[in-house]
């Protein structure tokens, strides 16, 4: 676990750094801090409170959806791009974005981990991969977030890519990033028909929570 997370953060920092072609750059320092010092937070509580559900989003069963690992492809991509566009935004230096929405971002960044880390406490079938979880006898998470809306761990990755391409100062960035909110949506969409037809209980939740992503819109 340790050794995973030193390959994603040597693969951050390699891509944003390799491509910008220079360290001195201010908003990838900062991305940097701020993923590290979540990660660290995060897998501390994981490992001490729901190791079964960090097993589980790091080594998920083999019943994974066909269009699930589509989607998530394409998910990685957008984020490479992001981060590929923002170090060539760095490189050229074509954008000028002020201190202060840097610094906006890396609060929204923060308020977004602490969203990702109250849907992790609130359900601990939150898989990183759309399957039924019948190895782990399944259940629906009613509490926390899911009292609002049915899929609040994608609401937060939806907001979270855009919040990275602010906290790394690129106005670029942000196209490939918006670009998470619709795919998003289709795998929620997805999701949310998978669990109506193979998850007990699940229909009975969805009648008392009707809204997937954004109360009173959808």
């Amino acid at each position: 676990m340790a050794a995973r997370a030193v390959l994603l953060i040597v693969f951050l920092d390699g891509t944003l750094f390799g491509v910008a072609g220079r360290i001195s750059w201010r908003g990838a320092w900062l991305l940097t801090t701020l993923f590290l010092s979540s990660l660290v937070v995060v897998l501390a509580w994981a490992l001490k409170k729901a190791p079964d559900l960090l097993e589980e989003r790091i080594n998920p069963g083999a019943n994974i959806k066909s269009w699930d690992k589509v989607i998530l492809a394409v998910y990685q991509s957008l984020l490479l791009a992001v981060l590929a566009v923002a170090g060539l935004d760095a490189r050229f230096r074509n954008s000028t974005m002020p201190l202060v929405i840097q610094l906006a971002g890396a609060a929204a960044f923060l308020a977004l981990v602490g969203c990702i880390w109250w849907t992790m406490s609130a359900n601990a079938y939150l898989s990183s991969r759309a399957r039924i979880q019948s190895d782990r006898q399944q259940q629906v998470a009613t509490g926390g977030p899911y009292r609002y809306v049915r899929h609040p761990m994608y609401v937060a990755i939806i907001l979270l890519v855009p919040a990275m391409a602010l906290v790394l100062g690129s106005w670029w960035a942000l196209i490939p990033a918006a670009l998470v909110g619709p795919l998003f949506m289709i795998r929620t969409a997805l999701e949310d028909r998978m669990l109506l037809e193979e998850l007990a209980g699940y229909r009975d939740y969805a009648s008392r929570v009707r809204y997937r992503l954004v109360p009173g819109i959808w």
